[in-house]
């Protein structure tokens, strides 16, 4: 049909409609012509069919397009082109309302991509999941935090901390909590912080997550520097001029007890000066050795700033093998090394790093003492995380489970020649490599002292 106008298409098919109608009347009232009043109310049918479905035609562009706005699909477009005035107008206007949802739609997901970029680089563990533990929302640091590159359940942490899981499970909106978590030989303290949302009618809870085992370490260790200056300033200025006056009366004495008491009168008798002597020797012996004893301590604040140089670990290995190998040999206790890779290397300081291997093989040749098949492992290999691990281990006593968190404190001990200073040194030497020092021990079956640099 030539016609490209809808309301003139409509009319003059509503007009061919009423002649047909008309020419069908009038042959009706011809008997006679039976088959063209059969053909002709065929053409009414077919016509009014025609005219419906052309009707319905624009009606149906006009659904399909408004139906793919809802779907936000902008590939498509009305045209109405050729079909009037009106439908012009109807046309920009629906083009420049797609125009706009377009534009919507481009800065809706520029700001959606923007937070997924700010979420995923903020240092703070996120997670945001439903209450049937599904998980929507994970960032990488909080990936970092528990080990896993995908979750996509709350449920699946149960391998990494029970505790966790049911913490995170049952936490209120504003509640706060902290975890302790062992995994791998790494203990880490969570703080967790729970906040509710709801969107599109359904709820959710978004927990920040943080390790914060590194800065309390770093505040416990910063609060015992504190008490040792403290104490070792007061202590220092007390035994020192008591030391000083008990080895003056002690030097004093020692002419007036050989001479019988001369110079001192009658009323002091020579065993007397004598106790008195003695008593003066104690104490001063007691200052000197008080002075040693907290001069011993003064070290854990005195830490020197490491050296850093790349140190091949089997060089390493070897330095502290021979230095102890004479007492190892003495106390019948096995040892060996084990490298997973013989040209592993650390960027540390070597003397410090070698300090600490020497203290903790010393701490397992006490624990072996008057043991059979006293056993001393030393193993460096790379951690899951592709960071270099060394690790100490005996099949000593052990250490009990309430006393392993006590161990790195100062001055805290188990043996009653302890000093209490060594491990505390350790953790010190290893937060200055921004490195740790963990302990996993099973009671009488084997104990192990790790360094993750």
């Amino acid at each position: 049909m030539a016609f490209k106008n809808f309301r003139t298409i409509c009319v003059a098919r509503v007009c061919l409609l009423c002649a047909t109608i008309c020419l069908f009347s009038y042959l009706i009232f011809q008997m006679q012509y039976y088959a063209t009043i059969l053909i002709i109310g065929t053409l009414i049918v077919y016509q009014t069919y025609a005219l419906i479905r052309y009707v319905e035609k624009t009606n149906l562009d006009l659904t399909h397009f408004l139906e793919a706005v809802r779907n936000e699909d902008f590939t498509q477009s009305f045209t109405g082109a050729g079909l009037g005035s009106s439908f012009n107008q109807l046309r920009a206007a629906y083009n420049e309302v797609l125009n706009v949802l377009q534009q919507a739609r481009s800065e809706r997901e520029e700001h959606y991509r923007y937070l997924q970029t700010v979420v995923q680089h903020v240092g703070v563990g996120l997670i945001c999941f439903q209450p049937n533990g599904k998980v929507e929302l994970i960032n990488t640091a909080a990936q970092r935090i528990l080990k896993m590159a995908r979750l996509r359940n709350i449920n699946e942490l149960e391998s990494f901390s029970k505790d966790l899981v049911d913490t995170l499970l049952r936490l209120k909106a504003g509640e706060k909590k902290m975890v302790k978590v062992e995994h791998n030989g790494e203990r880490l303290h969570l703080a967790i912080y729970a906040t509710e949302l709801r969107m599109r009618g359904h709820r959710y809870t978004l927990v920040t997550i943080q390790n914060i085992q590194s800065e309390l370490e770093e505040k416990e260790m910063e609060a015992w520097q504190n008490l040792v200056r403290v104490l070792t300033h007061e202590i220092m200025n007390s035994i020192t001029p008591i030391s000083s006056l008990a080895s003056t009366a002690n030097e004093l004495l020692k002419p007036t007890a050989d001479s019988g008491a001369q110079n001192l009168g009658e009323e002091i008798k020579p065993g007397a000066i004598r106790d008195i002597q003695e008593a003066v020797q104690t104490i001063q012996n007691r200052s000197e050795g008080l002075l040693h004893f907290v001069d011993n301590y003064r070290k854990i604040t005195r830490i020197p700033k490491p050296n850093f140089q790349i140190v091949s670990v089997a060089e390493l290995f070897e330095r502290v093998q021979n230095l102890l190998r004479a007492q190892m040999d003495e106390a019948n206790i096995e040892f060996s090394i084990y490298m997973e890779q013989e040209t592993l290397e650390l960027t540390a300081d070597p003397e410090l790093v070698e300090q600490v291997l020497i203290n903790l093989l010393l701490n397992a040749i006490q624990a072996l003492e008057n043991q059979s098949n006293a056993r001393i492992e030393l193993i460096a290999k790379m951690d899951g995380s592709g960071r270099p691990l060394i690790q100490v281990k005996d099949n000593g006593p052990g250490i009990l489970e309430e006393v392993q968190e006590k161990i790195f404190i100062p001055f805290f001990t188990t043996r009653q020649e302890g000093s209490g200073i060594g491990l505390s040194l350790a953790r010190q030497i290893m937060r200055l490599h921004r490195g740790t020092v963990s302990v996993q021990s099973k009671p009488n079956v084997e104990t192990t002292f790790s360094l993750k640099f």
